[in-house]
């Protein structure tokens, strides 16, 4: 396995890595546009690429699975309705949508097609996914703090999208991204 770190960026200021220095080879410049000209170093089999000399991921990916919504039937079905709600709902909050893209999957014997919606952020994503057959709705939203802390806007946004789809029950789980894996770790 291989890094890839852009020379001239913060990220490529010393040469060392956790496995050791190795020169690019031919194979590997022949993939790459002339902007990312690379060091690369081989951190062995089975274990992902880690330059050592970056600044850490410090990112927050806030999860919810919700149950039993008592929203509108539109929040659940009509793609475009609950695409906007949701680019409101993360600019109201002081997050930056890049690019959007939103869904609605075709009608089933089980009853109308659920909804995606994806919403690319300067600061990561937010996805919400509907099943209208089930009353259920998932909530997927990260930002990587990458240049600020974005915590508290992630949580706004997601207490923001929990208030629109009213569920009865919630499984929420808050996970600190970039930590590294303890050393017995396969993927470390």
């Amino acid at each position: 396995m291989c890094v890839f770190v852009p020379l001239g960026s913060a990220f490529a200021k010393t040469s060392e890595f956790e496995a050791g220095a190795n020169p690019p080879t031919p194979s590997h410049q022949g993939l790459l546009s002339p902007r990312m000209q690379t060091r690369v170093a081989s951190t062995g089999p089975g274990s992902w690429p880690i330059a050592t000399s970056r600044p850490p991921m410090q990112g927050l990916h806030l999860t919810a699975d919700l149950h039993g919504c008592r929203c509108a039937p539109q929040w659940l079905t009509d793609a475009e309705h609950l695409g906007a709600a949701c680019v409101d709902a993360v600019r109201a909050v002081g997050l930056h949508v890049v690019n959007q893209v939103f869904h609605r999957f075709p009608d089933s014997d089980a009853g109308p097609g659920g909804v995606t919606a994806a919403i690319l952020l300067a600061e990561s994503h937010a996805c919400v996914h509907t099943w209208p057959e089930q009353g259920a709705v998932t909530l997927d939203v990260y930002v990587c703090n990458f240049g600020g802390d974005h915590s508290h806007q992630a949580r706004a946004l997601m207490d923001a999208l929990l208030a629109l789809f009213a569920p009865k029950h919630v499984d929420a789980h808050e996970l600190q991204r970039g930590e590294r894996a303890a050393p017995e770790s396969p993927y470390r």
